[in-house]
Parts: structure tokens; C-alpha cells; sequence
């Protein structure tokens, strides 16, 4: 940018400190890790394979590899939920899509809010398991080893996706600290440290098994929470500092300045013009298929309560650890805000908003030269690591469990089923490290992650309260669930020709949105880094001229998104906000060769000050990816979805995903032969007798409940029937209604701490 315009844009802007200069990444190493910041580093990684060393002598059996004994309190219970529950990418997330949709994308890692009271619930079932594995569950209540295998495979891949957005957050996380984004040989970084990192976590957590990763949790817990609110004072302060005039250095100047710099309409929770990613039906729809989901993922077996002393130490556990992992939530949200005023020039982050957390973390705390970088290092490495662990024992156990024991030998001795845990465990953590280093869409790889756990999420759920269903009709739904969402989707269309369909080939309606707002400095800040993030693009590539390069050149400028609109501050600016043009039934179209694509006008209107105007494509395109069958219903009933958005198709997506299981379970549940009635009332008698501390005391409140099933139906609601649905406990209603409150409390501090300077 030059001319006129640009002179008078520098002398309108605030002179600031070198660092806090929208920059490109030229400047990047100007604060990377120094030597005290990989001291820290070193020291967290040896303490915690120390903790692993330790925990190793004490492994004795499966019990005390997998399940720690069932030894844990409160404490420890709760650092587990927390430890486990808390993955690296979700700082990562919130912290790219706050920035690109405002305080409404601490969505895309709070809509698991909602499910926390129904944990005060769900820690019960999983202690009277007394299992060691959810596999375990799914044998013992359908009578099939077979499916036992089946949820071990399930948990593999399950994991492998998952744990690949922690792998791939932190090497995101990482690069803007580390100052550098090549590894050994020339190779991108993540090929040195994804690497480096998952041998750690193998290391300590093959050694010393749950307790281990119990032990680790504890501490990588408070790292998580350092990581949390570290950057908030300090970024507030810098905020202070470079933006202010005299004597504004505290935080509350921070706070009333962030809001100055950044529009309103991004402190919007629910609603507003930068809430379009996540609007309310939008993170309804999420939150559903997270509360539906959350209870097959294999780890809640052990973190869920399983390996709590008693049942009170598993709810408060699990609940308590989740609230705290919302509170971080929280604390993520701010940061990102933070970010948002003080680094909207960042060229580096309009190139790559899932960097967000590493520059800013790069730019607050590098300057001091304290080893806070090497300490937001480790404490982001915890919140990966406090996971990775948990989930290679849980697979371990699985493995050895549901796989090796019943089918390779049974008669093994308790240190061969721990060696073999031991070796089996590193499965999925070279595979999320491969997927890891495939992909790097954090928030791609985590929705497809949490759409996995409905094929055994309706088993489950009715499996627990309905004695009708058997292993005939759970095989025949995880077989519909798995071809309908998984299978049919990649296969039809390379059997097929319907991607050539011109009645598949729409989308959405174009709808763009312009409001007039006075201009703010993020406004002409984000300009800058829009341009020069464009400019190092196109000189990454100034010696390559052929079709590959020019290619891959343009599809990284569209990724940086339209260009922010140039002003001055306080004047009127345009904001024009783009949304829909989505393929209905295909992951993308094509536009046939030798046909031009054009938009026709459908209306214009004015909505809430906004001008809105409504286009459609047209042209022949072609349909490429996975074809979405069940949205071929909607269209066979009539249903014009092109005037759906993103919301709305995602709320579309709950009829087939969520009911549809359920109802093809509970039809075949009818017409299939009921298990045996000696199994199920073993199974219900034991569901329904609560867990004695004292392992004696529990095992002798067990035979009398086998021996006399009826003696523990007293809370049944329908005693004559199939459905084994019983009164609440005073306990369960009292903390439920709490839960919900805290909730409440939750979105009410988030919106306190966003208003404060408003």
C-alpha cells in the first residue's frame, strides 16, 4: 500500500514499541525460545518420565496398570477428568475462531458445557460396571465377544483422529515460539516434533500405566490452568502499555482499550455479525451430538469414575474436573480477545489463524526472557500429554482385554497381560502422530472425530435402560450406522455417476451482509496484515511459474479471505460479511470444464440496519467427495434446502445421526430374540447395587444380589415392564440441578469478563 492514503494512515496511527508492529513472519525469531525457555522445557519432560519410572514399580496386575488399583480420591479423579477431557487443540481452536468469529468461537470448545451435568449421572454407571474396559460392558451386556473386538476397533480409530488435533495443535502452538518452521533435514516442523512428543508420552506412559497418567495429570494440571489466565494480565497490561496515552498501564485501561480497538459486535455470545460460524442453532446441534455421543468414548471408563474409590468420588471427580476444564475455557476465550486488539496486524496469523496462540504467546511473554515461553510451551504439551496417556492405556487395556485374552491366550499370567498392554498401548499414538502429520485442519479432524461414537451411542444408551435389546439388533445398527454415514457416503459416488447429477450440484444461497460502523485501529490493523500476509505469499513462490505453484498460490491467498476494507479510524467503513455458497449434497463442486459459473440475483432486503442480498450460482458443476445420503431424504421429500445456512444444515444432520439409530435399534430390538434372562438379571442386579469402598464388603453385596435379583428392583419406576428406568436419589437431583446452575454461572462470568470496559 502507498500514495496518500498510506501517509496519512502512518501519522493517524499510535507509535508502538517494536515487537507490537504488525509484522510478517521476517521478525518471528526476534523472540523465540532463549535458553532459560528450553530449560523449562527439559525439566517438565524429565519430571515427567521420573513419574513414570516411579509408577512402574507399583504395577503389579491389570488392575494396577489399567485401572490404578481403583484407588483414587477426589483429587486425583479430578485432575483425571480434567487432565484427560482437556485436549492441546481446544486452546488452539478457540483461539483461531474467536479470532475469526469474536467471543462466539468459544463454541467450538464449550458446547461440552451442557454435558457436564449429565456426568453427575453417567460416573454412577461406570463404577457399578466394575470393568476395566467399556468393551468389557458391551460383552458382558449383549453376550458377544465379538463385539467387544468391534468397540476396540472402534476406540483405535476413535483415538487416532482425536489425538491427532492435539498433535497437530501443538505444532501449530509451537512453530511462532520456537521461532523456526523447519525441522531436521529441511522437513516441516511438525515431521521433528509431532515425533519427539509422542515418544514421551510412550515412554512414561508405557512404564508406569493409569497411575502414571493419573500422577502426571495432577501436575499437568496446573500447568493447564497456568496456561489458562497466564496470558490475560500480561496481555492486558501490553495492551495498556502500547496503546494508551500516560499513565494507562493497569488492566482495567487494557480492558476498556481492547474495546476501543475491537468492533462490539465481536463480544457478541449468541448473535451479531461476527457470530455467523456458531450461531445458537448451530452449537445446540453440537451439543447434542456430544451429550448423545461423550458416553461411548472409551477413557470414561477409567475417567469417568471407573477407577474412583466410591461412587461419590467418581461424580464429584468427573463433574468438578469438567467444570474446571470450563472455567479454561473461559480464561481461552479472553486470551483470544486479547489477541484480537493487540495483534490484528499479525501477518502471520491472516496466513494461519491457528497460530493465534503461539504468536501471541511469542509476543507478550518473549520479551521478558523469564522462560514464560518455555512454560506456555510445557503447559500446552501437558494439555496434550495429560490426554495421550490416558487414551494409550484405555487402548492398551482394550486390546488386551477384548482381543488378546479371549482369542490369542486366555491363559496368560498378569505380568503377560501387562506386557502386552505395554506394547500394544503405542498403537494409537503413532497413528495419531501419522494422521497428524497428513492433515492440519485442528477443527476439521475434531468434528470427525466426535461424530464416530454414534455407532455404539444408541446401543449404549438403550443398553442401559431397555432389557429388549439384544445382540442381533445392536449388530444390525452399528451395520446401518456404519455403511449409511461412513461407508456409503466415499462409496456410491465411485460406483455411481451421481456426481454428474445437476440436481445434486447446488448449494446454499449466497447471502452477503453490509453494515456501516465507524472503522476501529484492528479494523485498518487487520488491513495491513492482510496485505502483507498476500505480499510474502506471492514472494514464497516469485521463482516457481508453473501450474502446480500458481495453483497452490491462489488456494492459499483465498484462504487468507476477502480484503478488510480500508479506513481511517472512526470513519464509516463497510463490512461486508459472506456466507453460504455451500454444496448441499458434496463435500465440494467442481465447475465442469469449459463452463463459466455466474450469480443471479434472488433479492435484496434490509435486516436489522444490514443491506442483505441473496444470489444463486449458476452453471454445471460437478460433485466431488463424499456425497451426504442423508440429505437425499430432504430432497425426496421436497425440502428446498438452498436457502439453508451452515446452522440449519448442521441442525439437519440430528434426525439421521442421532435418531435414526435409535430407532432402527429399538424396531429390531422387537422382531430379534431377547438375551438370556439369567445374563440381563445378573446385569441389572448389579447395575443396581451401589459400590462399597471396601472391595470385600462390595463383592459380598454382589453374590447376594445375584442370588437374589428382585432384592434390588425396589427403585424400579415400571416394575413389570422391559424398562429398568429407577427414582432418582436425592443425590442425583440435587447435584444435577447444581450443575446446571454452575452452567448458568459459567456463560455469566464469560459475559461479565468480555463487558468489563465496555
Amino acid at each position: 500500500m502507498d500514495g496518500p492514503f498510506a501517509t496519512k494512515l502512518a501519522s493517524d496511527l499510535p507509535t508502538v514499541p517494536l515487537h507490537f508492529v504488525p509484522h510478517g513472519w521476517g521478525l518471528a525469531r526476534r523472540f523465540a525460545m532463549q535458553i532459560i525457555d528450553y530449560t523449562v522445557l527439559v525439566l517438565y519432560f524429565v519430571g515427567m518420565i521420573a513419574i513414570g519410572f516411579w509408577a512402574m514399580k507399583r504395577v503389579k496386575d491389570q488392575e494396577d496398570y489399567f485401572m490404578g488399583g481403583r484407588g483414587f480420591g477426589k483429587l486425583l479423579q479430578t485432575f483425571a477428568a480434567f487432565g484427560a477431557g482437556t485436549g492441546a487443540h481446544e486452546p488452539v481452536m478457540v483461539g483461531k475462531t474467536a479470532w475469526t468469529s469474536g467471543l462466539s468461537g468459544v463454541w467450538s470448545a464449550l458446547m461440552w458445557l451442557f454435558v457436564t451435568p449429565i456426568y453427575w449421572i453417567t460416573a454412577v454407571w461406570y463404577r457399578r460396571m466394575r470393568h476395566l474396559t467399556l468393551g468389557d460392558w458391551f460383552v458382558e451386556r449383549y453376550e458377544s465377544r465379538s463385539m467387544g473386538v468391534a468397540y476396540t476397533l472402534f476406540a483405535i480409530v476413535f483415538y487416532m483422529f482425536y489425538l491427532s488435533t492435539m498433535f497437530s495443535a501443538v505444532a501449530k502452538f509451537s512453530a511462532p515460539l520456537l521461532g523456526f518452521d523447519e525441522g531436521l533435514f529441511g522437513y516441516e516442523l511438525k515431521y521433528t516434533l509431532i515425533p519427539v512428543i509422542a515418544g514421551v508420552v510412550i515412554f512414561y506412559g508405557v512404564m508406569g500405566g493409569l497411575a502414571a497418567a493419573y500422577w502426571t495429570d495432577l501436575i499437568q494440571g496446573l500447568f493447564i490452568i497456568i496456561l489458562s489466565v497466564l496470558l490475560i494480565p500480561y496481555g492486558l497490561w501490553s495492551i495498556a502499555e502500547t496503546f494508551g496515552g500516560p499513565g494507562e498501564k493497569g488492566l482495567m485501561d487494557g480492558f476498556r482499550i481492547m474495546h476501543e480497538r475491537v468492533s462490539a459486535d465481536c463480544f457478541s455470545l449468541f448473535s451479531g455479525p461476527s457470530s455467523g460460524e456458531f450461531p445458537l442453532p448451530f452449537i445446540i446441534s453440537l451439543s447434542l451430538i456430544s451429550i448423545v455421543g461423550v458416553v461411548v468414548q472409551p477413557h470414561f471408563i477409567a475417567t469417568g469414575g471407573g477407577s474412583a474409590k466410591t461412587e461419590k468420588e467418581a461424580r464429584i471427580g468427573l463433574v468438578v474436573g469438567n467444570f474446571l476444564k470450563r472455567l479454561c475455557t473461559v480464561g481461552w476465550a479472553l486470551t483470544a480477545l486479547i489477541a484480537l486488539a493487540l495483534l490484528a496486524g499479525s501477518a502471520e496469523i491472516a496466513a494461519d489463524p491457528d497460530r493465534v496462540w503461539g504468536v501471541a504467546a511469542r509476543e507478550i511473554l518473549g520479551p521478558m526472557n523469564l522462560g514464560l515461553v518455555g512454560l506456555m510451551l510445557a503447559c500446552l504439551l501437558a494439555a496434550m500429554m495429560s490426554s495421550a496417556d490416558t487414551y494409550m492405556i484405555v487402548t492398551s487395556a482394550l486390546v488386551v482385554r477384548n482381543v488378546y485374552a479371549p482369542y490369542i491366550n486366555s491363559n496368560a499370567d498378569e505380568k503377560k497381560y501387562v506386557r502386552v498392554g505395554r506394547m500394544t498401548g503405542l498403537i494409537i499414538i503413532v497413528g495419531a502422530a501419522f494422521i497428524a502429520m497428513q492433515y492440519a485442519d485442528v477443527f476439521g479432524q475434531f468434528k470427525m472425530a466426535i461424530e464416530l461414537p454414534i455407532l455404539f451411542a444408541a446401543p449404549f444408551w438403550l443398553g442401559m435402560y431397555w432389557r429388549r435389546v439384544n445382540r442381533f439388533a445392536v449388530w444390525g445398527t452399528i451395520a446401518t450406522s456404519l455403511m449409511l454415514f461412513f461407508v456409503l457416503p466415499f462409496v456410491v459416488p465411485m460406483l455411481t455417476d451421481l456426481n454428474k447429477n445437476q440436481r445434486l450440484a447446488i448449494t446454499t444461497n449466497v447471502v452477503t451482509k453490509t453494515l456501516v460502523r465507524p472503522a476501529t485501529e484492528s479494523d485498518i490493523a487487520r488491513h495491513e496484515a492482510w496485505v502483507k500476509a498476500g505480499n510474502e505469499l506471492k514472494d514464497q513462490f516469485a521463482d516457481s511459474n508453473d501450474g502446480e505453484s500458481n495453483s497452490k498460490l491462489n488456494e492459499q491467498l483465498q484462504s487468507l479471505g476477502p480484503e478488510p476494507p480500508i479506513a481511517v479510524v472512526g470513519d464509516p467503513i463497510e463490512i461486508t460479511i459472506k456466507s453460504g455458497g455451500q454444496p448441499i449434497y458434496w463435500d465440494k463442486l467442481i465447475p465442469v470444464p469449459g463452463e463459466e459459473l455466474s450469480k443471479e440475483l434472488v433479492s435484496t432486503s434490509r435486516e436489522a440496519g444490514m443491506l442483505v442480498t441473496t444470489e444463486r450460482w449458476i452453471g454445471k458443476q460437478e460433485g466431488d467427495g463424499s456425497l451426504k445420503i442423508d440429505f437425499l431424504l430432504y430432497g425426496l421429500l421436497g425440502i428446498d434446502l438452498s436457502k439453508a445456512n451452515k446452522a440449519t444444515l448442521a441442525t439437519l444432520r440430528l434426525p439421521t445421526r442421532l435418531l435414526l439409530p435409535f430407532a432402527v435399534l429399538f424396531l429390531l430390538s422387537l422382531v430379534t430374540p431377547r438375551g438370556s434372562k439369567l445374563v440381563l438379571d445378573r446385569y441389572f442386579a448389579k447395575m443396581n447395587t451401589p459400590v462399597r469402598s471396601d472391595p470385600q464388603a462390595d463383592s459380598e453385596a454382589l453374590e447376594a444380589a445375584y442370588l437374589d435379583p428382585s432384592s434390588t428392583t425396589g427403585r424400579k419406576l415400571f416394575p413389570k415392564s422391559d424398562w429398568e428406568f429407577v427414582r432418582p436419589t436425592k443425590m442425583d437431583v440435587t447435584g444435577f440441578v447444581i450443575s446446571c446452575i454452575v452452567c448458568g454461572l459459567v456463560i455469566g462470568l464469560l459475559l461479565w469478563l468480555a463487558g468489563i470496559g465496555a
